[in-house]
């Protein structure tokens, strides 16, 4: 467990200055490919909205019914080209060289434009009987879909091979481009006397733009480094995963359009679009952060935080676009979309908007879990979608005597769905970890002694006096902490107090009744132990929280990490070689010594001794509580019960003063 020479033997100067501008790069192009991706996302959905407006008043609602159904058969077809654009995204990804990022591209768009040209001919062999089923005026509108149908699956290949190539400003435009294209397309064509037919023919155009203007770039050829049943199988996924949810949010339309009247369907359209955009913003959530859970391991996804963020930033979003929808006048409606968008009765447009975008909201959050599911492994429940699906067309097909009727169908199976989705989800996430519960075949530790909790908060403080919430006390209890008198109970109640101003919600978090003792650690078992999951140890542990493994990751990938964090190793390690370092004990937790333990406090000390030298780790002493309740401590065992715990102990604690009641302790003795 040696460090290399050039970091353990000299000043790191060098190699940080190498390392930050090299960590600041890739910091930069997270954020940026994030911000541009983001801007991308926003300006398309600004941009459909307008279209969906502009549509709406020229064409009236019977035309704008007509016009949203027929492209709504295009939505249908994006569970296809959704399923090549992720899938070829993900395995262009997974590629190191460039001529193996071309021959998985090349593989996948030969089969995207067989499955194009197959929508087409099928559309085209069909296009009377669905023009007969639609409502529709001819079937000449079903003949310009196909050919959009013919380039979007393609497009679907190469937006894949843009965004797995990390070309996310080009993807952004290129989302923009058919956004401008289809607005301004059927604006032009419309004012030209075209009606519907123009819209359509304006869609499908903007469709072939998009494709011709995002050729790839590629370089060599190989041969394909992917197996068939591999492909195949994230294809499968992505395919059964997309077909669900474009089905949930586009039949309602088409099955609205064949059982209602034009001018109901084109209200009810007007209705729908408020849920698309709803599931625009979900879908934005959801993107970004599908990489990071992608990019994790077991042990750091039961952390809930991530999905957490994502439930939440979908349920606040939701809420105000309803809660807006709710309070807006119908008269603002009718203003925006022209007065044959009117409804009057107790079910006016505002009801119905609001009552869709519940309906949205509850689905959204149903495909955040499923995505979250899906970003590492196999995803069942895109089967539980899929059947819900059908049973949202079965539903509408039953229940369909008005628009409210076809809308609470939908609520009540996408309530369902979220049930059974969730219900499983937080199962899993609730129960303990196995690795946590089971022994392991090289005891972490071995017990030398007990010590008291005096004794622990004792030392725990002494290295954490530095820190700016205790400059106000760093002289006057210099003393008091520095040499603890163990022995000295009001000693004892002044560090214990002073301890609080910093980690009182840290440390209430342990169990009661943890007994602690001094522990001898076994470098066997190294790997059963694990750094406290934050700050850099997150970008160095990739979900593997193992120290082995974060020692490992610190010699082979320090450009993840900034160089302060470097220097602060690299000055630990320094010190460790000295004959008698002078550091306080690291903190451990766990269940038992012969089970997994995680580092309460000296991460950075325990990294630093693995790497420095052999015997290093001796000139360190540890300290560890052991308690069978630990994986109710939500820094042992994070899961949403032990944060539902931890949320309300410290709400609870708020209520105390910890510089009170140190002041009241200090004043009292005086």
């Amino acid at each position: 467990m040696r460090i290399p020479s050039c970091i353990a033997n000299r000043s790191f100067e060098g190699v940080v200055n190498g390392l930050t501008e090299k960590t600041r790069t890739l910091q930069a192009r997270i954020v940026s490919g994030s911000v541009v991706l983001l801007s991308g996302s926003v300006l398309t959905t600004a941009i459909n909205l307008v279209y969906n407006i502009a549509v709406a008043r020229f064409l009236g609602p019977r035309g704008f019914g007509q016009a949203t159904v027929v492209y709504t058969i295009l939505t249908l077809l994006s569970a296809v080209t959704l399923s090549f654009q992720i899938t070829t995204a993900k395995l262009v990804a997974q590629q190191s060289a460039a001529e193996g990022k071309a021959a998985v591209y090349r593989s996948f768009h030969r089969g995207a434009w067989a499955c194009g040209i197959l929508a087409a001919l099928i559309l085209l062999l069909f296009q009377r009987s669905i023009a007969d089923y639609l409502n529709l005026s001819g079937p000449i509108l079903v003949a310009l879909l196909a050919i959009g149908a013919a380039f979007y699956v393609p497009l679907g290949c190469r937006r894949g091979f843009i965004q797995g190539t990390y070309g996310f400003r080009r993807l952004a435009i290129n989302l923009v481009v058919e956004g401008v294209f289809r607005l301004g397309g059927s604006v032009l064509l419309i004012l030209a006397g075209m009606g519907v037919e123009g819209v359509i023919a304006a869609n499908a155009a903007a469709v072939v733009v998009a494709y011709l203007t995002s050729p790839p770039k590629l370089t060599g050829r190989a041969s394909n480094p992917l197996s068939s049943s591999y492909a195949l199988r994230e294809t499968t996924q992505a395919l059964i995963f997309f077909s669900g949810q474009v089905l949930i949010n586009n039949c309602d339309i088409v099955l609205v359009k064949h059982f209602f009247f034009a001018r109901e369907a084109g209200l009810y359209a007007a209705v729908a679009m408020v849920g698309r955009v709803i599931f625009a913003f979900s879908s934005a959530v959801v993107n970004s952060m599908f990489p990071l859970v992608a990019g994790t391991r077991d042990e750091e996804r039961r952390n809930l935080r991530v999905i957490a963020t994502s439930l939440l930033l979908v349920l606040v979003t939701g809420s105000v676009l309803a809660l807006g929808l709710g309070f807006a006048p119908a008269g603002f409606w009718t203003a925006l979309f022209g007065s044959g968008f009117e409804i009057v009765g107790k079910y006016n447009l505002p009801y119905l908007l609001t009552l869709y975008a519940i309906t949205a909201i509850i689905f959204s959050l149903s495909a955040v879990m499923i995505t979250f599911e899906m970003s590492y492994k196999i995803a069942n429940a895109s089967w539980v979608q899929l059947a819900f699906s059908g049973m949202v067309i079965a539903g509408i097909c039953r229940f369909h005597s008005s628009m409210r009727e076809v809308i609470l169908v939908q609520l009540f199976l996408m309530i369902g769905l979220l049930v059974c989705v969730a219900i499983p989800f937080f199962v899993a996430s609730l129960s303990a970890p196995g690795k946590l519960l089971r022994a392991v075949r090289f005891r972490p530790a071995t017990v030398i002694r007990a010590v008291s909790e005096d004794e622990v908060i004792a030392e725990f403080l002494k290295s954490d006096f530095h820190s700016s919430e205790f400059c106000e006390y760093q002289e006057s209890l210099r003393e008091v902490v520095s040499a603890p008198d163990l022995e000295n109970a009001g000693d004892n109640a002044k560090r214990r107090a002073l301890f609080n101003l910093r980690n009182l919600a840290l440390w209430k978090e342990i169990p009661v009744g943890t007994e602690w003792y001094e522990v001898e650690i076994n470098e066997a078992g190294l790997d059963q132990i694990r750094a406290f999951p934050r700050a850099q140890w997150r970008k160095l542990a990739r979900g593997n929280f193992s120290v082995s493994e974060i020692a490992e990751a610190m010699r082979t990938h320090q450009h993840l990490v900034d160089g302060p964090f470097l220097s602060k190793i690299a000055a630990i390690g320094d010190q460790l070689l000295q004959d008698e370092p002078g550091f306080s004990p690291v903190i451990l937790i766990g269940l038992t010594e012969c089970q997994s333990l995680t580092v309460l406090d000296g991460n950075h000390r325990l990294i630093a001794a693995m790497l420095a030298s052999p015997g290093s780790l001796k000139k360190l002493r540890f300290l560890c509580g052991l308690s069978p309740r630990m994986t109710e401590c939500c820094w042992y065992n994070t899961n949403l019960l032990t944060l539902l715990r931890y949320g309300r102990n410290k709400l609870a604690r708020n209520m105390r003063n910890p510089e009170a009641e140190l002041a009241h302790l200090l004043q009292t003795s005086g």
